[in-house]
C-alpha cells in the first residue's frame, strides 16, 4: 500500500461500497414502505439482496424505480403536511391576545362559559 494508485483504488472501492449501502438502504426502506407488496414478495426481494446483492439491487431499481420514486415523494409530502399541521396547531394556540379574547367573548355570548371564566381567559390572554 505504498503507491498512490493503491490508495486511489482503495478510495474508489470504499466509495462504491458506501454507494451500494445507500442504494441497499433505499431499497429496504422502499420495500417496507410499499403497502401493496405482499410480505412474501418482500421476503423474496430481501433474500435476493442477501444472495445476489448487486444483481438484485439492479433489477429492483430497474423494475420498481418509478414506483419507488412515487412512494418517496408521497412520504415526503405526508411528512411536510404533518409538520405544517403541527406548526399551525402550535402557532394557533399562541395566537394574539385580541384573538384569544374575541374567542372567549364568543364563548361567553354563546353561553358556554360564564363571566368569571371569561375574566379568567381574558387575564390569561393579556398575561
Amino acid at each position: 500500500m505504498d503507491s498512490f494508485w493503491d490508495w486511489f483504488w482503495l478510495l474508489i472501492y470504499w466509495f462504491l461500497f458506501f454507494a451500494y449501502l445507500v442504494i441497499l438502504f433505499q431499497i429496504l426502506t422502499d420495500l417496507f414502505r410499499d403497502r401493496a407488496l405482499s410480505g412474501w414478495w418482500k421476503a423474496v426481494w430481501i433474500i435476493g439482496l442477501i444472495l445476489l446483492p448487486f444483481l438484485t439491487a439492479l433489477i429492483y431499481v430497474i423494475a420498481r424505480g418509478n414506483s419507488m420514486a412515487e412512494r418517496q415523494v408521497s412520504a415526503i409530502r405526508a411528512a411536510k403536511a404533518d409538520s405544517d399541521s403541527y406548526i399551525r396547531e402550535v402557532a394557533g394556540s399562541g395566537s394574539s391576545p385580541a384573538a384569544a379574547i374575541s374567542e372567549a367573548k364568543a364563548l361567553l355570548d354563546a353561553g358556554v362559559i360564564d363571566q368569571a371564566e371569561f375574566a379568567q381567559l381574558k387575564a390569561k390572554a393579556l398575561a
